[in-house]
């Protein structure tokens, strides 16, 4: 029998699982007529999970996000029979090859059996994938699987920029089927993009906004899962065996955060714009504090439309290097003239 997850299964800093409810309510008491929903930093997808009976558009410029997100929300019809037998197989395996997971992490955040069953299993998504046997939701749904079941068994502090050197490595990797919605909009659409030039192309009721808020990069923090999702089996380096991440660093971890996120309000098309920041503006260390000031969001926002701020205290991750008291998530809605 297979074991089965769903969406927020998935340990992911930022994650607003916690505030759906929040955010669920402001939508409902301060926007109308609300019938597609656009989550441009959509990480593990778990706001546009509270949208799902509405058009849904996700975008990350993470391919590891990407992929879960079109496991989640893409309309694509696959065959659950297939990938039922599939993760069998994957589960079933029980060799130790030499390939490029076993070469490069063994003994790192997975033991060396490990590494060379996730390599197995990455491998042959991909052929199948290539070889047509298998369509794109149906790929996404495996490789969502294996990205699930590997940070479940990971030794870190759920992120990827160090592993526990004396942690206990996990003996067994196994693939579970991800609890898919049974009913979501046709019309659908999953992208991989940066999300400045995203808006430019896309239209919705409700734009959602979730950007980084410090100089932490989430494909440094993410590094490992990202490489097994784009699997072009790049050289990596250091303790941390990370990889070239140069093309996916976000702006909104850097100085002109400001900048960019101006850039980005002044393209979108919507008739709101929701926007989630927490207050970490002089808390925390310094890699923790706020790239976009207070007031800058305040001038960019009502440049755009009517401003309201809603508040809910909030539990922020961080590494334990930082004590941080009264910490609060802020969404800023924006009703855009």
């Amino acid at each position: 029998m297979l074991s089965t997850f769903n969406i927020s299964s998935r340990r992911y800093l930022g994650n607003k699982t916690k505030l759906l409810p929040f955010i669920k309510e402001i939508v409902e008491k301060n926007c109308t007529n609300i019938t597609s929903v656009a989550d441009i930093f959509a990480g593990t997808g778990a706001v546009a999970s509270a949208f799902t009976n509405k058009k849904i558009i996700t975008n990350d410029i993470l391919q590891s996000n990407y992929l879960c997100n079109i496991a989640w929300f893409s309309p694509q019809k696959y065959n659950k029979v297939l990938i039922e037998k599939l993760l069998r197989e994957y589960n079933a395996y029980d060799k130790t090859e030499i390939n490029y997971m076993s070469a490069n992490f063994s003994n790192t955040y997975f033991k060396e059996k490990i590494c060379s069953k996730i390599g197995f299993i990455r491998e042959d998504i991909e052929n199948l994938r290539n070889n047509s046997k298998i369509n794109q939701k149906e790929k996404a749904i495996l490789v969502a699987s294996l990205i699930y079941a590997m940070d479940r068994i990971a030794t870190t502090c759920g992120h990827y920029d160090a592993y526990r050197k004396n942690g206990k490595l996990a003996d067994t990797l196994t693939l579970a089927m991800p609890l898919l919605y049974e009913k979501i909009n046709t019309e659908n659409r999953c992208f991989n993009k940066d999300a400045n030039e995203l808006v430019k192309e896309i239209e919705a009721d409700l734009v959602y906004i979730d950007p980084p808020y410090n100089s932490r990069q989430y494909c440094d923090a993410y590094h490992l899962l990202e490489n097994v999702a784009v699997w072009k089996k790049q050289a990596v380096y250091g303790i941390a065996r990370k990889m070239n991440r140069d093309n996916i660093k976000s702006e909104y971890c850097k100085h002109n955060a400001g900048e960019v996120f101006a850039d980005l309000i002044r393209n979108i098309k919507a008739r709101y714009i929701l926007l989630s920041y927490n207050n970490m503006a002089i808390k925390g260390n310094a890699r923790s504090n706020a790239r976009i000031s207070d007031e800058t969001i305040m001038r960019v926002l009502e440049q755009k439309g009517q401003v309201k701020v809603f508040s809910q205290e909030y539990k922020a991750f961080n590494t334990g290097k930082s004590s941080i008291q009264n910490n609060a998530e802020r969404l800023f809605l924006c009703k855009v003239r």
